[in-house]
């Protein structure tokens, strides 16, 4: 088996930080439909305004919300772009059927394009 990417939402803008509350990242819920990630699923998040990488879990947030919680919030501020991604394991099998899910978003973090 080999690890490959599974979804992304690319350029999302943070619009929250909140480093008292118990950890995670908030997503809108119409981001999360699109993209296909679940509430509780592992992603890592890499910040493209200041290169810090992290891994956190999803939680649903509100709308157009984009939020790092937790002990995440120290590694972005509002306003900085970020990409979402999770990876999956796949057979040699499943390698050959598979394509990503990647969530093109714009500076208010409303969907502009899905691929795949």
């Amino acid at each position: 088996m080999r690890c490959f990417l599974q979804a992304k939402i690319h350029q999302a803008r943070l619009t929250g930080t909140n480093v008292e509350y118990h950890g995670s990242l908030a997503v809108c819920p119409s981001l999360l439909q699109a993209s296909g990630l679940l509430p509780n699923e592992r992603v890592d998040v890499y910040n493209l305004d200041n290169g810090n990488r992290l891994t956190t879990y999803i939680i649903e947030g509100d709308t157009g919300e984009i939020a790092l919680n937790g002990a995440a919030a120290l590694k972005g501020a509002v306003g900085e772009r970020i990409i979402i991604a999770s990876y999956a394991w796949l057979t040699n099998q499943e390698m050959r059927e598979h394509t990503p899910r990647v969530v093109l978003v714009d500076e208010n973090n409303k969907i502009h394009e899905v691929k795949g």
